[in-house]
């Protein structure tokens, strides 16, 4: 079991991130009690849940979309949350169309095949 300083040496995320996942139920229950002084403690499988969380994150989920994901007091169906991520694979992938285009263009204009004002 770990404190909250614990956690925010552990992850790299400031105390007052962890305070605001928890406010918008994106940490379960399942990680976090409170001992006999009202003080968070958690379990060490909280590390591991965060860096999920921060990958996600870095790949365009919102607190409030993975919040939904993990919120067990919403009851939302399976439907429902796979849908959500269905959703977020198909933004990935027309970034990744638009980067692969966007690749294209500038190795073109590195091999001067591109219709472009500058030689490179």
């Amino acid at each position: 079991m770990m404190k909250i300083n614990d956690v925010s040496k552990l992850t790299g995320l400031p105390i007052s991130t962890l305070r605001f996942y928890e406010r918008k139920n994106l940490i379960p229950d399942t990680f976090v009690k409170r001992d006999a002084n009202n003080y968070r403690i958690y379990t060490e499988e909280i590390v591991e849940f965060l860096e999920d969380v921060k990958a996600l994150l870095s790949v365009g989920f919102s607190v409030e979309e993975l919040s939904l994901l993990v919120n067990q007091e919403l009851n939302l169906s399976y439907e429902v949350k796979k849908k959500i991520v269905e959703q977020k694979i198909e933004e990935i992938e027309d970034i990744q169309k638009r980067l692969k285009k966007s690749k294209n263009f500038l190795q073109a204009t590195l091999e001067g095949k591109a219709n472009f004002q500058t030689k490179c």
